[in-house]
């Protein structure tokens, strides 16, 4: 159960919120849950303490999950797909200043690294649903849609530069595999040929190696500095990006 302490994070300093999930992605149906996401500010004085604030929050609401925002930039910047994803949302329910920072940095974590995690990570998908296979006979047939999708995306960034979330054509032949009107055989024939073509892409990708870590820290730096001027709490007056001393 989430904590109050938690809860007031989530509420009171959240820098920018987003639907997530099947939504996002072009692929919902009536049944669709409401996936949000999150990124909220934690106070730099509570960075003070023996006991520091929470590198995420799960909830409150239900299918809610919340990041730190160094937490989140530090998964944006291995190219987390979860993470990469959120920053590109169509559906953003809320963002303040420090959000719309964080916003306009999107292209600053993305690099040839999605290559690696995205792929590694549908690999780590695809054996669980062969998993599934080999013991009911049939895969979960929306994670084997979501799988599709993910490496679909994961291929146009790589050709394009460019991350974008919404399936757009795509929706009905993936809906199809989600309803398991398409053959196991013919789904791994898919995966396959989207890992070739995600091993291609990445050979002439036009992304840079690595994300630009500098332009991220120096965000982050100057945020932590604004919240430290603005919050002092147990009437403590921070002064610069120090603690007071005793």
């Amino acid at each position: 159960m989430i904590s109050a302490t938690d809860e007031a994070l989530v509420r009171d300093h959240t820098v920018y919120a987003c639907v997530m999930g099947s939504r996002a992605f072009g692929l919902a149906t009536e049944d669709s849950d409401i996936d949000r996401r999150g990124v909220f500010l934690a106070p730099t004085p509570l960075f003070w303490r023996f006991e520091k604030p929470p590198t995420h929050v799960d909830g409150p609401e239900p299918e809610q999950f919340s990041w730190e925002l160094e937490r989140f930039c530090e998964l944006a910047l291995r190219a987390n797909p979860n993470v990469l994803e959120c920053l590109h949302s169509p559906l953003v329910e809320s963002v303040d200043d420090t959000g719309r920072e964080l916003l306009a940095l999107r292209g600053a974590f993305l690099s040839r690294l999605a290559h690696g995690t995205f792929v590694r990570y549908a690999l780590g998908q695809r054996r669980k649903l062969e998993a599934d296979v080999r013991v009911h006979g049939a895969p979960r047939w929306k994670h084997a849609m979501h799988l599709l999708r993910l490496l679909a995306s994961s291929r146009d960034l790589l050709r394009t530069g460019e991350l974008r979330i919404d399936v757009g054509g795509a929706r009905d032949e993936l809906l199809a595999v989600k309803r398991g009107e398409v053959s196991w055989a013919e789904v791994e024939r898919r995966m396959d040929r989207l890992g070739e073509e995600n091993d291609e892409a990445a050979a002439r990708s036009p992304l840079p190696a690595g994300p630009d870590r500098g332009a991220v820290e120096d965000f982050l730096v100057r945020t932590r500095r604004a919240s430290a001027r603005a919050e002092a709490p147990d009437g403590l007056r921070a002064s610069g990006d120090r603690p007071p001393r005793p």
